[in-house]
């Protein structure tokens, strides 16, 4: 019996998927994640000329909600890698001090902006087009945003929906979500 429970204990370790490592910061630092000066315009023409979507996420140390983010959802496989296939991903500690810079050129502090911007949660996640005016706080200019943790399937469905632009035809997100699992 205890020759059957290693075996099993070996088996589950051996498949087990582990999520992003902790930074100093205290937060989920995946390998899709982009190391940037957290300028947004830069940011994205950086993604723009790869081909993908920015995507900026705001967590912050010891959110429950961001670790169930990046250990029950953003490791499954075909997450991970639509993320890194699609996404170029800046990440924005709430409480933080690096200076960010909106597209509307105003640069602060990452705590300030997030203020600034009036996000209350985390994760919460924008996705922004591939053109924004200067003239735009990134919450104007998102195309979509995630406030809080969802479940796997929404998850992808949200990344698919962006990268499909999905916002620019008449069915919006929920009705999408609805179909793509199977509710309607």
């Amino acid at each position: 019996m205890k020759r059957l429970f290693a075996v099993l204990c070996a088996l589950v370790f051996a498949c087990q998927v582990h999520a992003a490592e902790l930074g100093d910061d205290g937060l989920h630092k995946p390998d899709w994640l982009r190391d940037t000066f957290k300028d947004l315009s830069e940011d994205l023409e950086e993604a723009n000329s790869e081909g993908k979507r920015l995507m900026v996420i705001i967590e912050q140390r010891g959110c429950i909600y961001c670790k169930r983010m990046h250990e029950k959802v953003f490791i499954v496989p075909e997450i991970k890698q639509y993320i890194e296939d699609n996404y170029f991903v800046v990440q924005i500690n709430m409480f933080g001090d690096v200076e960010v810079t909106d597209f509307d050129g105003t640069a602060l502090p990452e705590k300030d902006m997030v203020k600034r911007w009036g996000a209350l949660f985390t994760p919460n996640i924008y996705f922004f087009p591939s053109e924004v005016s200067d003239d735009l706080t990134a919450p104007e200019a998102a195309v979509a945003n995630m406030p809080g943790a969802f479940e796997r399937g929404t998850t992808l469905n949200l990344l698919t929906w962006v990268v499909e632009e999905g916002y620019n035809s008449d069915e919006p997100f929920q009705k999408y979500n609805a179909r793509k699992l199977g509710n309607q």
